[in-house]
């Protein structure tokens, strides 16, 4: 039975607040290693500040949200604000002018390469479909949790995606991981629990992956459906150990995403535990935590969600969220988000 307009709310509101969990939780971690991670915090279990030398997080308190979470809302205000086709161009724009605004309040934590890349030649200009044909980074995957929300699960879901990777990470790489990632999310407002939405995940990386410029590099959907075998199997610690060691956890999207959704499985679909399992694994901890809880939050709703850990995010306006959940989803039920 389809889900309500308030029930999908909800669970629209539980993946971008569980991403901003994820993303928070992995801040003051990401980019170091699991021994440097247990060496500095020890075990990760909660929201901590970053050590004052972090390469990038030095600086913000405890709970606060980074550039994944920023860049999912900025891009749902450019889908909202261009419903008869993604522009690209002030889709750009708002980047740049985010980038601004974090080094006038002094953030370290910028652009990733992809987008660094694609945006300097838009602005000497390059097509938005030339500029991104070398973004094969996470990116794409980390932001795309709105493109999900607004589009019901369809080819539809899979083209929509491809137009908004296609200026910064149009590339079938990170196309296919994005397209995986938002199929998860549009599945869960369809009502689907996390085992089942994840099922549709690997088909959407194939379909991706028919997107934009191929590059060579591993499949994301056997990648994925390497991750939750093997998370499945995993009974002991050195399973665990020995997956993540496999899949890895760089900016690389055929590792991180992969790893999010091991993440996912792992944590039996918990948001929470998915936040921690990511945060201490070394690497793009951030990213991997967000697009795990994201997922989760999709698939769950807001119940499940820890409060207490809500009340302690920093650098996030709930208001803004829920404005931008009823957009989002009054859109998918008008059939906005098609297409």
């Amino acid at each position: 039975m389809p889900l309500s307009k308030t029930e999908m709310m909800d669970r629209a509101r539980a993946a971008l607040i569980g991403g901003a969990l994820g993303d928070a939780m992995g801040m003051p971690t990401q980019l170091l290693s699991a021994d440097q991670i247990a060496a500095r915090y020890g075990h990760v279990e909660d929201f901590v500040a970053p050590d004052a030398d972090h390469p990038v997080s030095k600086g913000l308190e405890a709970g606060a949200i980074t550039d994944d979470t920023e860049q999912t809302l900025l891009l749902a205000k450019v889908l909202l604000a261009s419903p008869a086709g993604f522009d690209h161009h002030a889709w750009i724009e708002a980047l740049v002018a985010w980038e601004d605004d974090i080094r006038r309040r002094g953030g370290y934590d910028l652009l990733g390469p992809s987008t660094k890349r694609a945006i300097e030649a838009i602005r000497n200009g390059m097509t938005p479909e030339q500029a991104g044909r070398y973004g094969d980074t996470n990116g794409a995957a980390m932001r795309i949790a709105p493109v999900g929300i607004m589009t019901p699960p369809s080819s539809d879901l899979i083209a929509r995606v491809a137009e908004t990777c296609r200026a910064t990470h149009n590339t079938s790489i990170a196309i296919s991981a994005a397209s995986a990632v938002a199929m998860v999310i549009s599945s869960g407002l369809q009502g689907m629990g996390w085992r089942d939405a994840v099922a549709h995940a690997a088909d959407a990386a194939r379909a991706g992956a028919d997107q934009g410029v191929w590059i060579a590099g591993g499949q994301l959907a056997a990648r994925i459906e390497l991750a939750l075998d093997l998370a499945g199997k995993a009974a002991t610690q050195s399973d665990v150990a020995r997956l993540f060691a496999l899949l890895g956890s760089s900016v690389a999207s055929q590792e991180s995403v992969p790893a999010a959704f091991a993440a996912l499985a792992l944590a039996d679909g918990d948001c929470w535990k998915a936040a921690v399992i990511a945060a201490n694994l070394g690497g793009d901890t951030d990213t991997i935590g967000a697009i795990a809880c994201s997922m989760a939050g999709a698939c769950s709703g807001m119940q499940p969600l820890p409060q207490d850990k809500i009340a302690k995010l920093r650098g996030i306006d709930l208001g803004d969220v829920d404005h931008l959940v009823e957009a989002l989803v009054t859109m998918r039920m008008a059939g906005g988000g098609d297409g």
